[in-house]
């Protein structure tokens, strides 16, 4: 297991903390900008009042002038006096005019100190103020300290209160001096704003729109509270995790459960000081708030597990409860190496093999295939075919299939992350291929090509999520690496990793022919069948011979994959050999493949009489009318195209090799040892006419009869009818008895650990050949299959 550091953990902290900060230092920031809008509105009608200030300034000043001009030409200028008589001339009396400025002067003269002193203000500036620093501390209180209790909003309102106390009271003398309306106006904006002030205090907690905006504040900027990263266990924790595990162990060596407990305590006591809240699923408790430490420590791993999707499935030894037999139907799982369009038979093989299993509808069937990315598909699959998503991909397998078979077949198919390797020409598995089998369905696993699967395996062993392991050896691998150069010595290390692998992973082992490595706990069986097509054909071709018309209007053909190792080699060497004897017979050739162009220019420099057509399908019509099919191919298991050819009623001249060993007994395979022999043969098929094919002969090519036979040798039918009763599996023999396991399962464990460590050193696989960075998948798979990030499903502190 990989402890992380302490150190490693401080960054986590850190920017948890950081995040915290920026939340608050947003929510400033808007309220900022609200302040400041505040202040512009203030500003505008400071404005205003001074303007007003400074036109009643500017009409005091004119009543002065005027008042002045007045009274100064009240006393200069003459007024109109009526005439004067005697009587009047001895007794003159004022002018109204004049009395009424003389009473006039003296109040005016008040009033014009009164407005001239320094003293005087006219009209002060009332301060009307809200302060939105109470707003702005509770909103940043509900978006960054969702936890505040209670009194700490009371005392800041509080606090509040008392400023605008004090305020008022500086503000109250401003007022004092000036008339009732004035008082009475100020009050009113008082009680407004305390009013308002209030109502926003109160509102913060219950306002919907408050709610809305904190919720909003939250999704941009990922407040750590809601945020679904969980911080990994530290060193002190997996100490803690580890010491709890090990009681047992220490209490054998004399150190009791207390003591193992107060070790637990002592390391998880140093995360007493930290919230661990943020750390833990909604609605569950603090390591703080619980009194129990393993409760604590078992909290705290759920919270950690459920954020990284991580689910632990058993050991190496025992995995119980796994399949769910609650519909009473057993589930076969069959994972293989290739899937169509790619034309291989480890693609179409094991898809006929789903098909057929489903077909009895006596168990669940999942056809698991891999998954190339875009630039992978361009390199393998024929004709520029690409597939933007793997919905689109099982559309094309299931079309393919039900216009083969005929019926609908009920099963499943899923895939896997996979690669394609330009060295090996094969697909190799990324990541842990069983992951993508759920526990509940893990109950029978056919693997197709087992050494190939499990050759970098890192992951789950197979015998322990399964109850029944079956594996199917379709390849010859030793004979193609022996064509590679230093081919011996890598053929050596493969056939001991190919027994090692085989032995750790699997129940049961199939072998196609003996043409294939011999390896522990195998039988030799042919379990594959032929396309019904090509069982058509060969009917329709029988009910031509009866009607006595001709069936066949051309000569020989070969078709394959044009790799050096599939064949073309050996023919080339034979028709090389034997040009002279062969002398007119020409051959059809249909093939594509990375030696194509080599091929095609060794033969031309040979002058052979060969042909050179691109690939199709076997069933094609432009191929049922030949007689003769020619396969020298010697790095077969089991070539399908021989089964077909005789299916559809042709000549097969075949090489004497343990790969033709159940085409014997069909009277059409003509088999060859040496170069004379094969062109005796040749001779032979051109002169004569097949034999139809009997009934019984049709029935053990077809994939009913396969199907029989793999139920049979694999002892797949007494694991289906017997499971609750005579047979015993590896969990029932547990189950029954609690003694250790005995000295070969142990054997099996330690070989399945030992590959399980080193295929988890990638400088290791990178050694042995394995493609960069498939120990777990990548995120361009991780987008197409739509799963969890790499560094998720697979945390750093994890196996």
């Amino acid at each position: 297991m990989n402890f992380k550091p302490p150190e490693a953990r401080s960054p986590s902290s850190t920017a948890t903390a950081s995040r915290s900060s920026s939340s608050i230092v947003t929510a400033e920031k808007a309220f900022s900008f609200i302040s400041k809008g505040w202040r512009e509105v203030r500003s505008s009608a400071d404005a205003d009042l001074q303007l007003l200030k400074n036109r009643a300034n500017s009409f005091k000043n004119l009543a002065d002038k005027e008042l002045e001009n007045f009274l100064n030409s009240a006393s200069k200028s003459p007024f109109s006096v009526p005439t004067i008589t005697a009587s009047a001339t001895l007794n003159p009396a004022p002018p109204a005019e004049i009395d009424f400025v003389k009473k006039l002067q003296p109040k005016l003269s008040e009033i014009r100190r009164a407005y001239s002193s320094p003293e005087f203000k006219f009209y002060p500036r009332p301060q009307i103020k809200i302060d939105l620093s109470a707003i702005k501390n509770a909103i940043v209180a509900e978006v960054g300290e969702e936890e505040e209790e209670d009194e700490d909003d009371r005392e800041t309102l509080r606090k509040w209160r008392r400023v605008r106390f004090k305020e008022r009271e500086r503000e109250e003398g401003q007022f004092g001096e000036f008339w009732e309306p004035i008082r009475t106006f100020r009050s009113r904006l008082r009680e407004l704003e305390h009013k308002s002030s209030s109502d926003i205090l109160e509102g913060i907690k219950n306002s919907e729109f408050v709610e809305k905006l904190k919720s909003s504040l939250k999704a941009i900027y990922k407040d750590p509270s809601e945020s679904k990263e969980v911080p990994p266990l530290d060193v002190p924790e997996l100490l803690a995790c580890l010491v709890r595990q090990s009681s047992p162990i220490l209490d054998q060596l004399g150190i009791n459960r207390g003591i193992s407990d107060k070790i637990v305590e002592s390391l998880c006591s140093k995360r007493k000081n930290q919230l661990l809240l943020r750390s833990l699923p909604a609605g569950e408790s603090s390591m703080i708030e619980s009194e129990n430490i393993n409760d604590e420590l078992d909290l705290r791993i759920a919270s950690v597990l459920q954020s990284t999707g991580h689910s632990y499935e058993g050991g190496f030894w025992s995995d119980f409860g796994k399949h769910d037999a609650s519909d009473k139907k057993r589930h076969v799982a069959i994972v293989t190496t290739a899937s169509l369009p790619w034309m291989t038979g480890t693609a179409v093989n094991p898809l006929f093999r789903a098909a057929y299993l489903a077909k009895s509808a006596k168990q669940n069937v999942t056809l698991l295939v891999p998954w190339l990315c875009r630039s992978d598909q361009e390199l393998v699959y024929p004709n520029n075919l690409t597939f933007s998503s793997p919905e689109e991909q099982e559309n094309y397998i299931r079309g393919w299939l039900e216009e083969r078979i005929g019926f609908k077949a009920d099963f499943k198919i899923s895939f896997y992350p996979g690669k394609f390797s330009k060295a090996r020409r094969s697909i190799i598995p990324a990541g842990d291929t069983s992951q993508f089998i759920s526990s509940k369905d893990a109950d029978i696993a056919i693997l197709e090509e087992p050494e190939h699967l499990n050759w970098y395996h890192h992951g789950k062993r197979w015998t322990d999520k399964f109850n029944h392991v079956v594996g199917i050896v379709h390849t010859n691998y030793l004979e193609y690496i022996k064509r590679e150069r230093n081919g011996a010595l890598q053929a050596f290390f493969v056939k001991h990793i190919n027994n090692w692998v085989v032995k750790a992973y699997c129940h049961k082992v199939l072998r196609l022919s003996a043409a294939t490595q011999d390896l522990p706990k195998s039988v030799i069986c042919n379990v594959h069948g032929v396309n019904p097509k090509f069982l058509k054909i060969g009917e329709k071709v029988a009910a031509e011979k009866e009607r006595g018309e001709q069936t066949f209007s051309k000569g020989a053909y070969f078709l394959g994959k044009m790799v050096w190792a599939k064949g073309y080699k050996e023919l080339i060497d034979l028709l090389a050999k034997q040009k002279k004897d062969l002398d007119g017979f020409n051959l059809d050739v249909y093939g594509n493949g990375e030696d194509a162009h080599e091929v095609q220019s060794t033969a031309r420099r040979l002058n052979l009489n060969v042909n050179f057509m691109k690939g199709r399908d076997h069933a094609d019509d432009s191929l049922q009318g030949y007689k003769i099919f020619i396969n020298p191919s010697v790095s077969d298991v089991l070539c399908t195209a021989t089964a077909e050819a005789l299916a559809m009623g042709k000549f097969v001249v075949c090489a004497d090799h343990p790969s033709n060993d159940f085409f014997r007994a069909f009277p059409n395979c003509l088999t060859y040892k040496t170069p004379e022999d094969f062109v005796a043969k040749v001779r032979e098929a051109m002169a004569n006419e097949p034999q139809p094919l009997t009934a019984e002969q049709r029935y053990s090519l077809s994939w009913e009869a396969a199907t029989q036979r793999f139920m049979e040798y694999s002892e797949l039918d007494k694991v289906l009818d017997n499971s609750g009763n005579g047979y015993v599996g590896r969990n029932k023999g547990m189950t029954k008895s609690t003694s250790l396991p005995n000295l070969n399962q142990m054997v099996d464990g330690g070989l399945a650990f030992a590959h399980y460590c080193l295929t988890g050193n990638e400088f290791l696989r990178l050694c042995t050949g394995a493609i960069p960075g498939t120990r777990d998948y990548d995120k361009q798979h991780s987008k197409d299959l739509h799963l969890l990030p790499p560094q998720v499903q697979n945390p750093i502190y994890g196996w």
